[in-house]
Formats: structure tokens, C-alpha cells, sequence
């Protein structure tokens, strides 16, 4: 039996396949108007058969092909979360990737260098996985250039990263990375390193994309040629720039207004023949029409104008009461923010002095009801140590066998308790539920949100290690607390390939490294010199306005 609904289905799904392949066609073609035409057509058909897949795909592309428009008003990103929101529902590494690296851009975007940041290194995360690792050097050079401009030291640090896993069959990125690396070396004055890379970029035919590039590639040789006082090589490259985004622009006219053509060509040719065959007498007509109608638009202003100053007038007013009835809502809330922080505080404060109180007295206790009869009874022997020796009796080897025993059973108790205080760290957590219980505890007081992002810490570390790298952490964090005053701040943790690579980051006040006396009050050096005993590495990059970070790498020996 025929059935008709089957026929109807694959009919909408043929049709929403061509129209997305023609959309496609058209993005290529910087025919921008077609592409969204069709991409929405595609979706609404694709919509009618519920084939979420593919929404979805028409929903990234509609984003980023209005977000690359200059001059188009319509908001982009309610595209890029329903593409995301499927992507958690569905649960799909790739599509969550991109996601993140679409938000990460946005972000950018924004100049809210935090957030992107944050995305990009959701991704990161991601590419852990066997299927996603072809794109860890894509975000590695996305991190580089991100932080390019404002954190120096973080750019340098992964640019090398990319450099050590870069895919040079893909010329796209190859590209891309000599090109924000040219741009590196620029901010640091470095123009002979810029001009290298860019060299390196310009030497990659790219085929289809090379007009597109070249553009970018000829901006920047003007830029770095003009910044180092070649005004004659930055001429150079200005006209070929400018030869390129003419040859752009020539193209971008191809982009397709037939719709509206179509849509008023009719009126045009009827308001055209009705202007050729009018008579003279209805152009006078017309003329004191106008004139009419030029009187009344005149009143019209003036009627406009008043009772827009009225409006306005009253407008005002009101809003003057909104703002001082606001004000004061405002300074009552601040008001009351504050004395829940001094409460909260205090609370904290007087929990940890209680438990440290409690420590103390159990520690105490220990040492004088195990600690001190052991001592007390050594003390005895010594004693008759020393008769004996006074006396000269020779039955003084057994006396000494007793006070050695003592001796080791002292040892082991002092041993028993230091660990007993070494245990309630992390003994009976793993070390990434100690940071997310800390991250908790501090949190609750309101003053400052600590989040931890981790990956690959699925089993245990060794004791000791875990119990070194918690609490260099702890310190850290300690640090941000006292002297950041930052609102926020990450923990980043992640276990790959025998290294555990950890940054942390917070969206404080920052600091000039190079007028800041690390030693002073920070625990800086005492940290540096517990990760050199891991054999790993640290760095610290910070800027005034910006907040900081802080980078460790340890191997897992």
C-alpha cells in the first residue's frame, strides 16, 4: 500500500536538504541575503519532520553568518543557545565544542576576556578525548591570541603549547597561528619576529580562502612596516590591502536583494507609467496638494513639539522620583549586604578559632595521656642509668634494652599523632573533593565565588602528592582572598598523559609583578620552592585592572 505521509516526509526532507546545500553555496559566495534565506527555509522544514540534528546545524550557521555582518542589528545569539541547549541535551562532545568556542568568541566579542576564557577552556577539556584532539592546537592558538594583548606571559606560554601539536596539513591553522603570532611579537616591539611570521603566513597558498587571507596578512605587514618606520614597505602593503578589500567589496555586491526586487518592481513600473501619462493639470493638482500637505505636516511638528515638551517635562520628574526612591532601596540593601558579610565573617572566624581550640586540646590530650607516662617513665631509667654507672653494676644491658624500647615507643606516638593531624586534610577524601569542599565553604560566605573545573582525576593520586598540591592550592587561594579583592575566581585542574596541569584565576585588582615584592606576605616563594620539589613548573601572570593567573605544571612520576 502506498503510503502518503512517508512520500510527505522524505518530500520535506529532500527540500530542507536543498535549500541548507544552498544556503551553504551562498555563504561561500558572499551572497550573504540568499544564504539566510535559505537557512531559514531550511528550518522551517526541517522543523515540520522534527529533525533536531539539523535544526540545530542550520541554527550555528544562521549565527555566525550574522554575526559576521557589520551593520546588521539583529541580535545573533538566541541561534547560538538553542544550538547549545540541544548540544547538552544531546550530549555531544563535538557539538559542545563548538558551542564553547562560538561563546568564547562572542565573549571576546564583548571584550570580556574572563568569560571567553572560561569557554575556551571548556573545550579544551573536551579535546581530551581521543575524537576531539585534532582541535586542542585550535584552541591552544584561540587562548594565545586571547590573552595576546593583555596577558603576555599566558599568551607566550600557549603559543608554545600550540607549537608542539600543531597539524601543519592544515593550512587554515597554519596560517591562523603564524598570523596572531606575528601579532604577538608586535605588541612586544619584536618586529623582526612579526614580519618572520607573517612571511611564514603569506608563503601558504590557501586556493579559495587566499583572497580572504591576504587581506589580513597585507593589513598586518602595513601595521608592523608603519610601527617600525618603513613608511615606504608600509605603502607597499596599504595598496595591496587595499587591492584585496576593493576585489572583497566587488564580491560582497553580489550579494542578492532579488526578493525586494521582486517585491516592488510591480509598484515601480505602475508609479513610472502613471507619471509619464498624467496631464499637466493634474501636476498643478499634485503641487498645491503638496503644499497642503506641507502646511499641515508644519502644524503637526509644532503640535508635536509641545506636547513632546510636556511629555518630557513630566517624564523627567518622574523619573527623578524613581531614581531617589531607587537610591535609597540601593543604600538600604548595601546597608543590609554588609552586615550579613560581618555576620557571616565573625561566624566563620569564630567556627575556625573553635575548631583550632578543639585541635589544641585533643593534641594536648594525646600527649599527656600517651605522650607523658612514656617520658615520665624514661626519665626513671636514666636515672638509673645513672646510679647503676655511679655503683658500677654490670647488669646495665637489660636497663638499656628497656630505655630503647621507651625510647622508639615515644618516637612512634609523636609519629601516630602528627599523622592523625596530617589525615583530617585529605585521608579520607580524594583530593578533588577536598578543593570542592573548600571551594563550597568559601563560597557560603558570599564574598568571593571559587569554581572548580577539573578532568581526568578519576582515581587517587599518592597521599603525600595529593596532600602538596591542596595545599599549595589552599594557599593560593588564601592569597586571592587577602589580597586580590576579586569577586570570582577558577580552579582548573586537570590530570592528562602523566601531567597535572593546574590554573588558577580570579577577576581581581591585579598587580605589577615587577613592582610587587612576592616574599612580602604571600607565601610566593615557600610555594615555588614546594613545586620545584615536584619537579614542576610555575608562572604568574597578572595586570593592573585585570586580575591574575597562575599556571603549575607537575609531572606524575
Amino acid at each position: 500500500m502506498f503510503c502518503n505521509f512517508c512520500y510527505a516526509q522524505n518530500s520535506k526532507l529532500d527540500s530542507a536538504y536543498y535549500y541548507f546545500k544552498k544556503g551553504k553555496n551562498f555563504d561561500f559566495e558572499n551572497k550573504h541575503y540568499k544564504a539566510y534565506e535559505s537557512y531559514i527555509q531550511s528550518k522551517k522544514l526541517y522543523r515540520a519532520i522534527n529533525n533536531k540534528d539539523s535544526i540545530a546545524k542550520c541554527d550555528i550557521n544562521l549565527y555566525y553568518l550574522i554575526k559576521s555582518q557589520n551593520n546588521l542589528n539583529e541580535d545573533a545569539k538566541p541561534y547560538l543557545d538553542d544550538y547549545s541547549k540541544y548540544a547538552e541535551e544531546k550530549n555531544d562532545s563535538l557539538m559542545l565544542l563548538k558551542a564553547n568556542n562560538a561563546y568564547a568568541a562572542y565573549f571576546w566579542d564583548q571584550d570580556s576576556i574572563g568569560k571567553s576564557s572560561k569557554f575556551y577552556k571548556k573545550s579544551l577539556i573536551l579535546t581530551n578525548k581521543e575524537e576531539l584532539k585534532k582541535y586542542k592546537a585550535s584552541i591552544y592558538l584561540n587562548l594565545a591570541a586571547l590573552y595576546t594583548l593583555k596577558k603576555p606571559d599566558s599568551a607566550n606560554y600557549f603559543f608554545k603549547k600550540t607549537i608542539h601539536i600543531l597539524d601543519t596539513s592544515d593550512k587554515i591553522v597554519m596560517v591562523g597561528f603564524y598570523i596572531n603570532y606575528a601579532l604577538f611579537f608586535q605588541k612586544q616591539h619584536n618586529y623582526k619576529g612579526a614580519l618572520i611570521q607573517l612571511k611564514k603566513a603569506e608563503a601558504i597558498q590557501l586556493n579559495a580562502h587566499q583572497l580572504k587571507y591576504n587581506k589580513i596578512i597585507y593589513e598586518n605587514f602595513a601595521h608592523i612596516y608603519q610601527e617600525s618606520g618603513n613608511y615606504k614597505k608600509a605603502f607597499e602593503y596599504y595598496k595591496k590591502f587595499n587591492a584585496t578589500k576593493d576585489s572583497l567589496n566587488n564580491t560582497a555586491q553580489n550579494i542578492a536583494i532579488s526578493n525586494l526586487d521582486k517585491k516592488y518592481k510591480n509598484d515601480i513600473e505602475k508609479q513610472e507609467l502613471k507619471t509619464k501619462n498624467e496631464k499637466k493639470e493634474k501636476q498643478i493638482l499634485i503641487e498645491q496638494q503638496k503644499n497642503k500637505q506641507k502646511e499641515n505636516l508644519l502644524i503637526g511638528s509644532l503640535l508635536f513639539i509641545l506636547l513632546g515638551g510636556i511629555i518630557a517635562t513630566l517624564t523627567l520628574k518622574n523619573s527623578k522620583k524613581k531614581i531617589k526612591l531607587a537610591e535609597k532601596d540601593k543604600e538600604i540593601a548595601t546597608q543590609k549586604n554588609i552586615t550579613f558579610l560581618k555576620e557571616q565573617e565573625l561566624s566563620i572566624i569564630n567556627a575556625m578559632v573553635g575548631g583550632q581550640e578543639k585541635e589544641r586540646q585533643r593534641i594536648a590530650e594525646d600527649l599527656h595521656d600517651n605522650l607523658g607516662s612514656v617520658l615520665a617513665t624514661l626519665k626513671l631509667h636514666f636515672e638509673n642509668l645513672k646510679i647503676n654507672r655511679e655503683k658500677k653494676k654490670i647488669n646495665q644491658e637489660e636497663l638499656f634494652d628497656k630505655t630503647e624500647g621507651l625510647i622508639d615507643q615515644a618516637y612512634l606516638k609523636v609519629r601516630s599523632i602528627a599523622h592523625a593531624k596530617n589525615a583530617g586534610v585529605i585521608a579520607n577524601q580524594a583530593l578533588l573533593m577536598a578543593l570542592q569542599i573548600m571551594a563550597e565553604k568559601i563560597s557560603l560566605a558570599d564574598k568571593i565565588k571559587i569554581e572548580v573545573v577539573h578532568f581526568g582525576l578519576n582515581e587517587r593520586l599518592e597521599n603525600s602528592l595529593e596532600i602538596t598540591v591542596f595545599r599549595i592550592i589552599q594557599e593560593l587561594i588564601t592569597n586571592i582572598i587577602k589580597h586580590a579583592d576579586a569577586k570570582n575566581a577558577t580552579i582548573n585542574i586537570s590530570l592528562y598523559d602523566k601531567n597535572l596541569n593546574i590554573i588558577i584565576e580570579d577577576d581581581g585588582k591585579g598587580f605589577d609583578i615587577n613592582k610587587v615584592n612576592l616574599k612580602d606576605g604571600m607565601g610566593i616563594s615557600s610555594i615555588k620552592t614546594r613545586v620545584k620539589h615536584l619537579k614542576g613548573t610555575f608562572k604568574i601572570d597578572a595586570t593592573i585592572g585585570k586580575g591574575s593567573s597562575i599556571i603549575l605544571d607537575i609531572p606524575i612520576l
